[in-house]
């Protein structure tokens, strides 16, 4: 079964490239019936796991043996990894039938069915990797199938240059997993979780030079291992692929870039969380990185006009909460709200691709509004997720998110204080953005001139299937599983797959902390209802205004043009340079240039010599016999 799971994807994706030559529809209905299969094996391996405790690690081949090195193709199936399958194929053949309605008038279907299928394949290869050299194999497949499907419509530059800047930033990212994975195996001798973990506390004092200082073994290699997290999980310095990103077609960003691919840093980090644990410092920049990504991208989201570039924001925010709910030691805390997150969040984007889908590819929201009642089932759709991302009280948001920021508290240090205050700030802007985006859409005054109201029109029950079941897992989701992961049992569940586990003890958590999240989520509905429906004009006069926050919050940060200044103005000025003076000026000119030029010259002063005159060729020959005659005497 296990087996199944991991490989059905891939011929899927093998076999759906191919299903052209077949017939119209096999390569939608092939691919997502074998993820559907693969979705539900993973759900009873789940299921299994919490009853019966029933796990394994499942050897594929001996994929490389060197000495005393060795580093197999496993599947190693744990609490953890058996998480992140659920996830990862549920969401996954959902977005496969979706898909098929979404992507009904392209004409590359097989080719995207196939990329989505392979892409499935690699992430599912990470999660259940159990050494980081099978990680990082799928690790770049992902990577590789983000870029593939980002500039899916390669005809397109937006998506072109979305597709080659997602590549870059996470090779940055990528490269500090490398590093982190290098000094492991220098220093462990091994790559094996199991063996890296136990061999772990040996090292505790071991210091290096790096770079000129002094510093921790297992911090460094927690850093850099953290980087890979930060690149892939779009955190902030490395978050500028992730809203870019969305020129690809929606249901890769459902797929990608909310639920699966974005989690994987998230993932490494809480998989690594025996090495996290002997270094305070980079569980500190965890939190840190985590909480400035959080405020930072509710931040911007209010004032993005792009609705998928909002649940964009919405997601590296989300991400941040999962770091630092990580980076305070709630590791268990952080993958609960994973896997309630990747209910909530796939709902809001493909509910946000049935909007586009109605508005002929409109994506603006100041072009949209007054459509509830045209789109019946994506409005309600669309509430649900709304609700549960705001942590709206009892949907699934409401019991992960409010874990993160009850943790923080009962972590009992000043960096744990601001992560909380950071967590309710952040979920109230989290709500103000998610209504503006909710209410533009859906109502107000019908604001878009080219489409008529009566064009617009739902979604074919394709797509509104995985919305259906999207929707049940963002309402009950948090409630059913929130005793299993977090609650008094909690311990029994995740036994060793992750280090530390601390049960959440409300007796010592204050009324105040309990009740002040909630209040601000359903208090920002009738305040967002009034300042972005009702009375427009108080925002609309605050832009107009000479404070420059709204700018500021609309160039996210400026953070891209830094980026321009620091690193492309430079490079572009630094290879200029070269390429003027050392490639033109220099090798052009000394080498294939000069020696050309050189043999020009001696051609041209040779063929003078080609008068036609016997006289002339007489006279050469006399000079060239005297030449050799002088040489001769001489020696």
């Amino acid at each position: 079964m296990e087996y199944a799971i991991i490989f059905l994807p891939l011929i899927g994706s093998i076999f759906g490239y191919l299903g052209r030559s077949i017939t119209n529809f096999f390569s939608e209905i092939f691919t997502s019936l074998l993820v559907s299969i693969s979705a539900i094996l993973s759900i009873i391996v789940f299921w299994n796991g919490i009853q019966k405790s029933n796990y394994g690690n499942y050897q594929i081949i001996e994929w490389i043996s060197s000495g005393d090195f060795v580093a197999n193709w496993s599947i190693n199936v744990d609490p953890l990894s058996s998480v992140m399958l659920v996830v990862v194929t549920f969401v996954s053949a959902l977005v496969h039938i979706y898909s098929i309605g979404y992507m009904s008038h392209d004409p590359h279907k097989p080719r995207f069915m196939s990329y989505l299928s392979l892409f499935t394949f690699s992430m599912l290869v990470l999660v259940v990797s159990d050494n980081f050299l099978q990680l990082f194999f799928g690790w770049e497949g992902v990577g590789l199938c983000s870029y593939l499907l980002i500039g899916f419509w390669y005809k397109k530059e937006t998506a072109n240059n979305a597709a080659i800047k997602a590549f870059i930033v996470n090779r940055i990212g990528d490269f500090g997993l490398a590093v982190g994975i290098f000094l492991i195996f220098f220093f462990f001798g091994s790559i094996n979780f199991e063996e890296v973990f136990q061999i772990a506390p040996q090292f505790i004092e071991k210091k290096l030079l790096f770079f000129g200082f002094e510093s921790n073994l297992i911090t460094l290699i927690c850093l850099f291992l953290f980087i890979g997290a930060m690149g892939k999980s779009a955190q902030f310095l490395l978050h500028t692929w992730l809203p870019d990103a969305m020129e690809g077609p929606t249901p890769v960003s459902a797929l990608i870039h909310a639920a699966t691919m974005v989690t994987a840093g998230v993932f490494l980090v809480v998989r690594c969380s025996p090495l996290f644990e002997y270094s305070q410092v980079a569980l500190n920049v965890v939190t840190i990185v985590g909480m400035i990504t959080a405020i930072f991208a509710a931040s911007v989201a209010l004032v993005q006009n792009d609705i998928k570039k909002i649940v964009a924001y919405s997601t590296c925010s989300q991400l941040g909460y999962m770091f630092f709910a990580a980076g305070v030691g709630a590791y268990h805390v952080a993958i609960f709200h994973l896997f309630t997150h990747a209910f909530f969040k796939a709902l809001l984007f493909l509910g946000s691709g049935s909007v586009i889908h109605a508005f002929k590819d409109e994506q603006d929201i100041r072009n949209m509004g007054g459509v509830r009642k045209k789109l019946p089932f994506t409005y309600i759709f669309m509430l649900i997720g709304t609700l549960a991302l705001t942590g709206f009280p009892f949907l699934s948001g409401f019991y992960s998110k409010d874990a993160i920021i009850e943790f923080a508290y009962l972590s009992n240090s000043s960096l744990g204080n601001y992560a909380v205050l950071i967590g309710i700030f952040t979920a109230f802007l989290t709500s103000i953005y998610s209504w503006r985006l909710f209410f533009k859409t859906f109502h107000g005054s019908y604001n878009n001139k080219k489409i008529p109201i009566n064009e617009t029109h739902e979604s074919p029950l394709v797509m509104l299937i995985p919305l259906f079941f999207l929707g049940i897992g963002a309402l009950f989701a948090g409630f059913l599983f929130k005793e299993t992961f977090i609650g008094h049992h909690s311990n029994d569940f995740w036994q060793t797959s992750i280090f530390f586990i601390n049960e959440i003890k409300h007796d010592h958590i204050p009324l105040w902390l309990l009740l002040i999240t909630p209040i601000l989520v359903v208090i920002s509905i009738p305040l967002s209802f009034y300042y972005y429906i009702s009375n427009t004009k108080i925002l609309e006069e605050f832009k107009n205004t000479s404070l420059p926050l709204y700018n500021f919050l609309l160039n996210k940060w400026y953070i891209d043009e830094l980026y321009d200044v620091v690193f492309v103005n430079s490079a572009k000025k630094i290879g200029s340079f070269f390429w003027k003076k050392g490639d033109v000026g220099t090798i052009d000119r000394f080498g294939p240039d000069g020696i050309s030029k050189l043999i020009k010259i001696i051609s041209n002063k040779a063929g003078r010599l080609q008068t036609g005159f016997i006289y002339d060729y007489a006279f050469v020959m006399l000079i060239g016999l005297s030449i050799l005659l002088t040489y001769l005497i001489l020696n």
